[in-house]
């Protein structure tokens, strides 16, 4: 398929994919669960909550951390309840079991079965009756009901005080005593965590399912998966083995075409070629970003640990200083920070290579970005410290706290300090390529998508701030996919794909056309069910049926391409062998051949283990996601970050050769490790909770219950041999990133046995001196 062909049919996805989330978008703003101007009670007019507590109550949860404690409707962290799950199930046996003291005498589970069932049947018109007025925008009640509600906010108003009778429910879910001292901020998070339940309770007007299509799973008031959930599942099952059928079809049609056999160098391309002082300057990008893995596996280390020992760490109380939320948000926006970091650097690496010439004051440029990025970093994380301490007051909390979403945990000021940071890096990466695009020649389409997609990462990343302080969960759900899914699984992944795709061709391993008909192909691919496929994240936040149906069957098609990473995989381990001076970028390369493996594995296998909305219902919101998170974050994204950042110092590095001992041992302890990780406990605890999930319900396989017997305790602790091994194999990497520095991973010049290696240079002209 010619280039054009390909450029109209990468249009065309993107046009008409995000014409659909648009449309989507609107329906589910205008469906969205409502928030009542007031809660009364029916017998005598008693408000319980108005609009704003509620709203108000939203902030206060994400003040606290939001999904970094606990969960609501399924996003959110693992180790405290879902919350929305915890008060419906709480607010439904209260019911019972005060109907069936009052009416007979007992406890509602001491009633014969016959008995039971006809109180849970009135339990289902109590509580899944709508009785919201659209026309006055009150919610009203029943009496029974308002007991209810008022039992449940003391229950929680102990536990995120500092009721001695919740000190052991506290340690289950890694809660510190007084995490909320306030009594009328307990009030208001109480009013946030009623609406939460109750949209997750009540039906849709005309229509038999409630607001979150069901979930959660709760047999006592009859939530279980609707038709359309199952249909729709089976229908993701057929599009996914038809889209697999079609690709292979298609490959086989390609595989008796001629084809020129590969001519590789005999020798470096690069070596001989001068490095520009804007590439050098990138050098300090890298190091923090070796800094800050081995910071984030080690608060990850920490946050697994609340798991099994939620007031501490071996006996440190820790919680004091540093509690679970803190750790666990730290641990995630690291992460993506030490990601980003590497990508960007490796594209302001990149762009004077690739464009042939050093703008004037581009490495002032470059320092410039690289104090920014330290800013925001050590700014943000600054922030959340002081908003989970409920030092912040709710509209600062907005601005320089803790959001409280989920991989956007940063204030709204960090977040617009960051996106004008990445727009400063498209400026600076598009004003050192853009003359090679403007002279064109074979790479012109490589280009162009390389711009497009670092465009693209800006754009996208501004998708998170379409919400505000007091958006309504269901829409801030919907922005917050986009950032996750669309900035990035979507569009850095294009970009990752296009910057291979350079540094190979730039080292004569891959043909130019070859690379262009690959990168573009696989982009459309993979677009073609990625971007309509972030609704598969929203089956379960407010949206309609229709958002259901097409994130099942988009989600599905989301996987087809990632059947080829095989082929990927080998041609990456093949190039790395095609002739003696690539050896030089063995490691780079292994990690490339990683990010395929865990692109299978994790994107692929363990996506789609927890994608179609019949598995998710019972899985969401358990261990079974980070099973899926991990092996695609890291062993995706981290991978291709290490990659990067090694091919990038390889080009940067001494006229000495590099001792690979330790990186060999980062290489195989890192996966391994991950592996093991996942393995020996993620996987195990989450099969356990989806069985006890479809068995008695959502509630009880998040219960401190369920999770605090001796087997879940076992299996968490068995998570500590992986994270061992990970954690020796992110040192080594550090300590190898390092030594760069001072020397020890770099082989003294004259080493018997090896060619002395010569400074990586992209660029023939001598660098200009900068004014």
């Amino acid at each position: 398929m010619r280039p054009t062909r390909l450029w109209a049919a990468f249009v065309t996805v993107i046009v008409l994919s995000f014409a659909v989330l648009g449309y989507f978008g609107f329906e589910i703003y205008r469906t969205a669960p409502p928030v009542p101007a007031r809660v009364v009670v029916a017998s005598d007019g008693r408000t319980l909550f108005t609009g704003q507590d509620i709203r108000d109550g939203q902030n206060v949860w994400q003040s606290l951390g939001g999904q970094e404690v606990g969960s609501i409707w399924g996003h959110g962290a693992y180790v405290a309840p879902d919350w929305s799950a915890d008060w419906l199930h709480r607010e439904a046996t209260w019911i019972l079991d005060v109907w069936a003291r009052d009416e007979k005498g007992k406890t509602f589970d001491e009633l014969p079965a016959p008995e039971r069932a006809a109180l849970v049947e009135r339990l289902k018109a109590e509580l899944r009756t709508n009785t919201y007025d659209a026309a006055t925008g009150t919610l009203t009640v029943s009496p029974i009901r308002a007991r209810a509600i008022e039992e449940v906010s003391k229950h929680y108003a102990a536990v995120f005080g500092a009721d001695p009778a919740m000190a052991e429910l506290r340690d289950a879910y890694a809660i510190p005593a007084e995490t909320i001292k306030d009594p009328e901020r307990q009030r208001l998070m109480n009013a946030f965590f009623f609406w939460a339940a109750w949209a997750c309770a009540t039906e849709r007007p005309g229509a038999s399912i409630t607001y979150s299509n069901n979930w959660p799973s709760e047999p006592l008031i009859g939530n279980h998966p609707s038709g359309a959930l199952v249909v729709w599942s089976a229908v993701s099952f057929v599009l996914l083995l038809a889209g697999i059928g079609a690709l292979a079809w298609y490959f086989a049609t390609q595989r008796h075409r001629a084809t020129e056999e590969p001519v590789y160098p005999e020798r470096d391309p690069l070596v001989g070629l001068q490095a520009t002082p804007s590439m050098r300057a990138t050098r300090k990008y890298f190091w923090v970003v070796a800094a800050l893995i081995v910071t984030q596996i080690g608060l990850g280390a920490v946050s697994a640990h609340y798991g099994v020992e939620g007031s501490g760490f071996y006996g440190i109380p820790l919680d004091r200083w540093l509690p679970y939320a803190v750790t666990r948000t730290w641990h995630v926006q690291l992460g993506i920070f030490w990601i980003a970091t590497a990508w960007l650097a490796t594209g302001l690496f990149m762009a004077p290579a690739v464009g042939g010439h050093e703008p004037k004051f581009q490495r002032a440029g470059v320092h410039f970005l690289f104090v920014c990025l330290l800013v925001i970093v050590v700014g943000s994380l600054a922030g959340q410290w002081f908003a989970v301490r409920q030092k912040l007051g709710l509209e600062a909390n907005f601005w320089f706290g803790h959001q409280g979403y989920e991989y956007v945990d940063l204030g709204r000021f960090w977040q617009i300090f960051l996106l004008v940071g990445l727009f400063l890096w498209l400026f600076l990466v598009g004003r050192a390529m853009w003359p090679a695009l403007r002279k064109g020649g074979e790479n012109k389409n490589l280009l162009a998508l390389f711009l497009i997609a670092s465009a693209a990462i800006g754009l996208f990343y501004g998708a998170g701030l379409m919400w505000g302080r007091q958006t309504n969960l269901a829409m801030a759900e919907y922005w917050r996919w986009w950032v996750v899914h669309l900035w990035v699984e979507g569009f850095f992944e294009v970009f990752a794909t296009v910057v291979i795709a350079f540094l190979f061709t730039r080292m004569g391993l891959l043909r130019i056309a070859t690379a262009t008909h690959a990168v573009l192909f696989s982009t459309v691919l993979f677009l073609s069910g990625g971007i309509i496929g972030t609704f598969h994240h929203l089956y379960f936040t407010g949206t309609p049926t229709a958002v259901l149906a097409l994130g099942a069957t988009f989600s599905a098609l989301e996987v087809v391409p990632l059947v080829l990473i095989g082929f990927e995989a080998y041609e990456n381990l093949t190039l790395s062998r095609a002739r003696p001076w690539v050896a030089a970028y063995k490691w780079p390369i292994y990690f490339f051949v990683a990010v395929a493996f865990w692109n299978l594995v994790g994107a692929g296998l363990f996506g789609f283990f927890i994608n179609p909305p019949i598995a998710l219902y019972y899985m969401q919101g358990l261990n079974t996601t980070p099973v899926h998170g991990h092996t695609a974050l890291f062993g995706v994204y981290g991978m291709l970050g290490i990659g990067l950042m090694l091919f990038c110092l390889k080009g940067l590095s001494t006229h000495r050769a590099w001792k690979t001992g330790a990186l060999s041992f980062a290489f195989w302890a890192i996966n391994i490790g991950l592996a093991l990780m996942v393995l020996l406990s993620l996987l195990p605890v989450g099969l356990l909770q989806t069985w006890a999930s479809v068995e008695h319900g959502m509630w009880y396989a998040r219960s401190a219950e369920f999770l605090q017997t001796p087997r879940m305790d076992t299996l968490r602790w068995m998570r500590v041999v992986g994270d061992t091994i990970f954690a020796a194999g992110a040192l080594a990497l550090g300590w190898f990133v390092l030594g760069l520095k001072t020397g020890w991973s770099l082989r003294a010049e004259g080493d018997p046995g090896l060619e002395p290696e010569r400074e990586v240079i992209l660029i023939r002209q001598p660098a200009k001196r900068e004014a």
